[in-house]
C-alpha cells in the first residue's frame, strides 16, 4: 500500500482518509446475523488506478449452493490427483467431534499430502501436508480454512471462524492445512525458497484444486460455492486469497488479518526497542508498561471517548473522534516521583505515544501503521503481542522468512538480541529485497498483490467480508481501514457492493478483551454470496467463558458491528442489546469540543 515507507505525515491512516468516506452515501441496512444463521442452519508500491465508478449498478447474483449427500468416504484411500497422497480416511461418527459444547455430525476424514520433495537447499523432506473433513450431510459448499502464525500445523479441519461458529456444524466441507512445512522445521523453513513461497501463498493455490476434486470425488458432484476464511495469518491468507485467486472462492471472511505482515512484524522489532527504553528490567519488556499502568490508560481513554456513542457502557464505538478526543500526555497523569501505578513518567508518556503512531525509520519514515487508543489494551493479549511475541515470534519470523537473504540460523541462540539490536533503518527495507535464489521479496508473496484493485473478485459476483478488532496489539485496524477507504476510492466510492469492514470495540488480536467479539460472519458472507442480502451490520454478543469481559457487563450483551466507517450510537431501551444501537456516520462529541 502506498502510504508505507513513503515518508507519509505523522497521524492515524484512518485520520487521513475517513473524512472521504464519511461523506459518501451508506447503504440501507437489510440484515441482522441471527437471520444469517437461520438461513444456513437451515510500503513501495503506486495506487492503483481508479476504476470507472459503477454507481447502483447491479452485480453477477450468484446462484445458491444446493445440499447433497456423502457417497463415498472409506474409498477416497484410491483417491488419485497429481503430487497427491492420502495417509489416512476414517468416517467420524455423530458427537466424536463438538464445537461450543455441540456436537458436529458424522463426517469423512481426510489426511493426506501434496508435492513431497526433499530439498536440494538443506536436504529436508517438505510437504504441503492437509485434512478434509467431508460432512455426509453437505450444504454444498466447500471451505478452505486458513490457519494462524507460522503454520507448520494441520489444525483440525472444523471450519472454526473465531465468531463461535463452525464451518463443519454448517455443512461446509472444510479443508486446513499446514502451509508446506512442519512443525519441526518452524521457524527455518523460511530458509528454504519454496517452502516460504507455499507458506506466503502457492500452498493455497496449490490445495484448492485438489480440494475441489476430492469434494467431487466423496459427492459425485463438486461444491456450487466455495469459500476461504480464517484469522491473524489465515486472514492475511484469505486477503492474499481475494488478489491472487478471485477465480477460486466466492466468498472471502478475513478476521483480523497480517495482511501486511512483513511490515507489522519489523514494527513489533521496533517497539521492543521503544519498550526496551522504559522498561524497569532489561530482560522484561512488560515492565515498561504494567497492567496498573494500562487499567490507568483504559480509563483515561473511557473518561474521554465512552460516552461519545451516546452511552458510557464501557465500550467505544466512535474510535474515530476518540483519537481526536484522546491525548495520552495530557489525560493520563504524569508522575512527579516514583511510578507507582496512579501515574506515567514522562518517558513512558512519549513511548506510548511513539508506538501508537506507528513504527517509524529515524529519518521519520513509515514502517507500519499507527495503532488507535482502545480501552482494550488492558487485556492480556494485547500485552503478550506488544512485550513476548517480539523475542519468540517476530525475530524468527523477520529473520527468517521476511528478510531476503534470511539470516544465518546462529540468531537462534540470541533472538532478544537480535530483536533489540535490529537496525530498522537499513535492515527494514529487506523485506522488499529479492537476492539469488530468493526470487520473490516477502512483501510480494506474503501480501496480497494490488490489494485495493479486486476486478476479478467483484465481476464475478463474489464478496468480501473483514473483521478487526480495535484492540490488535499486532496488526493494526487503522491499517485495514486504510486499506478499504483506498478499496473504496478506487472503485467509485462503491467497493460496498462487493467488500465491507467491520470494526469491534475492545476486541482484541482475532478475540478476546472486553469485546462482544461472537459474531455469525461467515452466516452472513453466505448470505450476502448466495441470496444477495448485503449485511448492513453483524450482531455481536460476548463470550461468557471470556475472563476478560467485565462484571457489570451482562453475560448477554449484544451490539451492532456496523459497516465501516459507521459506529454503533445508543437510541434508547436496554443498554445491554443490539436492537438499542443504530449505525450511524461518527460525528464528533463532546469530548472533541473540550481539546
Amino acid at each position: 500500500m502506498s502510504h508505507f515507507f513513503d515518508g507519509s505525515p505523522p497521524g492515524s491512516p484512518r485520520q487521513r482518509n475517513r473524512s472521504l468516506a464519511r461523506s459518501r452515501p451508506r447503504l440501507t441496512a437489510m440484515i441482522g446475523v441471527a437471520a444469517a444463521s437461520l438461513f444456513l442452519i437451515a510500503g513501495l508500491a503506486s495506487p492503483a488506478t481508479a476504476a470507472p465508478p459503477r454507481g447502483e449498478e447491479a452485480l453477477q447474483q450468484l446462484s445458491a449452493a444446493q445440499p447433497g449427500t456423502l457417497q463415498e468416504c472409506e474409498t477416497l484411500t484410491a483417491f488419485a490427483y497429481p503430487s497427491t497422497t492420502i495417509t489416512s480416511v476414517a468416517r467420524i461418527a455423530a458427537g466424536a467431534v463438538t464445537n461450543g459444547g455441540r456436537p458436529i455430525g458424522e463426517h469423512c476424514q481426510v489426511r493426506g499430502t501434496m508435492n513431497e520433495r526433499v530439498s536440494t537447499f538443506d536436504g529436508q523432506t517438505y510437504a504441503i501436508g492437509f485434512e478434509m473433513r467431508l460432512p455426509t450431510d453437505w450444504a454444498g459448499r466447500f471451505l478452505y480454512q486458513g490457519n494462524g502464525g507460522l503454520d507448520g500445523a494441520i489444525v483440525p479441519a472444523l471450519g472454526l471462524t473465531r465468531g463461535g461458529e463452525s464451518g463443519l456444524q454448517m455443512g461446509f466441507a472444510v479443508l486446513s492445512s499446514d502451509a508446506g512445512h512442519n512443525g519441526s522445521q518452524n521457524p527455518l523453513f523460511g530458509r528454504e525458497p519454496q517452502a516460504r513461497l507455499d507458506y506466503g501463498y502457492q500452498a493455497v493455490g496449490t490445495l484448492t484444486p485438489m480440494a475441489k476434486a476430492l469434494i467431487t470425488a466423496a459427492y459425485d458432484r463438486g461444491p456450487d460455492r466455495s469459500y476461504i476464511t480464517g484469522g491473524s495469518n489465515g486472514g492475511r491468507h484469505t486477503m492474499v486469497a481475494a488478489a491472487r485467486y478471485a477465480d477460486q472462492f466466492d466468498g472471502f471472511l478475513a478476521i483480523s488479518p497480517g495482511f501486511n505482515l512483513p511490515q507489522a512484524a519489523v514494527a513489533q522489532l521496533w517497539g521492543a526497542q521503544q519498550w526496551a527504553r522504559v522498561a524497569a528490567t532489561s530482560t522484561d519488556l512488560a515492565t515498561a508498561f504494567t497492567p496498573t499502568e494500562r487499567t490507568l490508560v483504559a480509563e483515561a481513554i473511557l473518561s474521554r471517548c465512552d460516552a461519545l456513542d451516546g452511552l458510557a457502557d464501557g465500550m467505544v464505538h466512535n474510535s474515530e473522534t476518540c483519537q481526536q478526543a484522546f491525548s495520552v500526555k495530557r489525560d493520563v497523569p504524569r508522575c512527579k516521583g516514583e511510578r507507582d501505578g496512579t501515574c506515567l513518567t514522562k518517558d513512558q508518556l512519549t513511548v506510548i505515544e511513539e508506538v501508537f503512531a506507528g513504527a517509524r525509520t529515524s529519518n521519520n519514515k513509515t514502517i507500519y501503521s499507527s495503532f488507535p487508543f482502545d480501552p482494550g489494551l488492558t487485556q492480556t493479549g494485547w500485552a503478550g503481542w506488544k512485550f513476548g511475541s517480539p523475542y519468540t515470534r517476530d525475530a524468527p519470523a523477520v529473520g527468517f522468512i521476511f528478510t531476503t537473504p534470511p539470516a544465518e540460523p546462529s540468531i537462534l541462540s540470541d533472538l532478544r538480541g537480535y530483536a533489540l539490536g535490529f537496525d530498522v533503518d537499513t535492515e527494514a527495507a529487506k523485506i522488499y529485497a529479492t537476492s539469488g535464489i530468493y526470487t520473490e521479496s516477502s512483501m510480494s508473496f506474503m501480501t496480497p498483490p494490488d490489494p485495493t484493485r479486486l476486478d476479478s473478485l467483484r465481476d464475478r459476483g463474489a464478496k468480501m467480508i473483514v473483521i478487526h478488532g480495535a484492540s490488535d496489539g499486532v496488526f493494526s485496524p487503522d491499517d485495514t481501514a486504510a486499506w478499504f477507504d483506498e478499496l473504496d476510492q478506487t472503485y467509485g466510492d462503491d467497493a460496498e457492493q462487493f467488500a465491507r469492514y467491520f470494526e469491534v470495540p475492545g476486541m482484541g488480536h482475532v478475540a478476546g478483551g472486553p469485546a462482544t467479539d461472537q459474531h455469525a460472519g461467515l452466516a452472513a458472507l453466505v448470505a450476502w454470496v448466495e441470496q444477495g442480502i448485503a449485511p448492513d451490520q453483524l450482531v455481536a454478543s460476548v463470550n461468557p467463558a471470556n475472563p476478560e469481559v467485565p462484571a457489570n457487563w451482562s453475560p448477554t450483551r449484544s451490539r451492532p458491528l456496523c459497516v465501516y466507517p459507521q459506529v454503533a450510537e445508543y437510541v434508547s431501551g436496554d443498554p445491554e442489546t443490539a436492537s438499542s444501537f443504530a449505525c450511524e456516520d461518527p460525528k464528533p462529541g463532546l469530548a472533541y469540543g473540550t481539546r
